[in-house]
């Protein structure tokens, strides 16, 4: 029989990729343990663009190609799932219409001028901040790729807590909202930012508070958007999950090349 912790790391990978792992349940628990391990997804799909955001630096590519490089592996590991997200999310609140009208809209295959507005965003503000930092130090741009993209997946566990309700009685958001109890939530939190500090650690005492920094205000700006996501739409949508991905891994980005 498999064991729990397998069942989550597949629901994970299985989930949050297109990394070629076969999800073997589907039920609350494994959902649980799969919000659990969102974070460890995050450390895979930064280590992959980071490695092939130095290869082309080795290779002599500029460091906005890099990161244009960087930006476009996590995209095309997860097919594009939180970016879509992303873009649904903010067609839906941009609608200024009811719960449900604007739950339809998102549900829509097309994108509205605010899905694009906020795509090209961030997109935008993504390679921006990782030119800067690949230009000063390709290790650090690297190591901003990991500690960016587990921040993301952070926001995902963040979001699946027990008391955050789903939108819809179906899809995504519903099978894995209020799957994981708040302690183990805040204790996953602790885990990727003391990880998140030995790795700014490696560049001395100010990168240190920096990265942590940037995992503090990643989470902020995710919990700001769920619960506003979560009045306007009376709970959360797999959408909701993505924005939620790319705006905590977009601001953990910016902090990051910040040099107060």
């Amino acid at each position: 029989m498999t064991q729990p912790p397998l069942d989550g790391l597949r629901f994970a990978f299985g989930t949050l990729s297109v990394l070629p792992v076969k999800v073997t349940r589907w039920d609350r628990e494994a959902a649980h343990g799969g919000m659990l391990c969102a974070p460890l997804v995050g450390v895979a799909l930064g280590g992959a663009s980071a490695a092939v955001g130095l290869l082309l630096l080795f290779l002599g590519a500029s460091a906005p190609l890099a990161a244009v490089a960087t930006v476009a592996v996590p995209a095309v590991l997860t097919r594009g799932l939180h970016l879509d997200g992303l873009a649904d999310t903010a067609d839906g609140l941009g609608s200024g219409k009811p719960a449900e009208d604007a739950l339809r809209i998102m549900k829509q295959s097309d994108i509205g001028p605010f899905g694009v507005i906020s795509l090209v965003l961030v997109l935008l503000g993504q390679v921006a901040a990782l030119s800067q930092m690949y230009g000063d130090s390709w290790t650090r741009g690297a190591v901003a790729a990991v500690v960016s993209a587990t921040a993301a997946r952070l926001a995902l566990t963040l979001a699946a807590r027990t008391g955050v309700p789903p939108a819809r009685p179906e899809g995504l958001g519903a099978a894995v909202a209020g799957v994981v109890p708040v302690r183990e939530a805040v204790l996953a939190a602790a885990a990727v930012t003391l990880g998140a500090a030995g790795a700014g650690a490696l560049f001395g005492p100010y990168d240190l508070v920096r990265t942590v920094l940037a995992v503090g205000a990643a989470v902020a700006v995710a919990e700001l958007l769920l619960r506003h996501c979560t009045r306007r739409f009376g709970g959360v949508t797999g959408d909701v999950f993505g924005g939620l991905t790319e705006t905590a891994g977009t601001t953990a980005l910016v902090v990051l090349s910040l040099t107060f």
